[in-house]
């Protein structure tokens, strides 16, 4: 099983090596053809203008977009979460409309007020996941299809999960946490073998004491 990091920009390396750290290969993408053969991709955090202009630029558009109605997982944090949102504040379009939610850029303030925080992600199991916030985003709208996965202590949404497509507003890659890797892995693996006459699975059943 191979799992796709968009690495245009930002954060893309950590992710790689969070990925080799639990045994799954992970695949730099920059360009359409390094899409063939993954069974899931990372969008990474950094800055999301820069991302829109990017993925337009090496037309990874419509392949990426093509790779999630397949009901190939991917997931995407801070920077990610925003391109994957149907609204954005401040009126931007939309670059990669997969999550029906709204995000607030920067809700936190500049990067000399990010934060690390402990979260319940009941998903994930018992113990708490290690958050790193940095120029995070914040969910402020959530469609009827969409679970919430995290919330912080005042109620502000910050990971979310829509069939396929997982998002956080934290770097779970920053702060040596695994969890929500294993979860796309788990995921992908469901995705390229959903069990004799199952069909595909948008999402994975098993128990969250099996993503640890």
């Amino acid at each position: 099983m191979r799992i796709g990091v968009l690495a245009l920009q930002g954060a893309f390396r950590e992710h790689l090596d969070t990925l080799r750290s639990i045994g799954v290969t992970g695949v730099p993408i920059r360009l359409p053809e390094d899409l063939t053969g993954v069974s899931g991709l990372i969008i990474p955090g950094g800055e999301s203008t820069t991302m829109r202009q990017l993925i337009d630029r090496w037309d990874l558009r419509e392949p990426i977009l093509d790779l999630a109605r397949r009901g190939a997982p991917l997931f995407g944090t801070c920077a990610g979460m925003i391109v994957m949102a149907r609204d954005i504040s401040g009126g931007d379009e939309p670059i990669l409309p997969l999550l029906d939610i709204g995000v607030e850029r920067n809700a936190f303030g500049r990067q000399l007020d990010s934060f690390e925080t402990e979260l319940p992600v009941p998903l994930l199991g018992d113990e708490p996941v290690h958050a790193v916030f940095i120029r995070a985003p914040i969910v402020d709208r959530t469609g009827p299809a969409v679970d919430v996965l995290a919330r912080l202590e005042d109620g502000r949404v910050v990971a979310v999960r829509e069939r396929n497509i997982v998002a956080t507003a934290f770097h779970p890659e920053l702060a040596g946490e695994t969890r929500f890797h294993r979860l796309v892995a788990t995921m992908a693996s469901e995705h390229d073998d959903p069990g004799e006459g199952a069909g595909r699975r948008p999402h994975p059943t098993r128990r969250s004491g099996e993503l640890r």
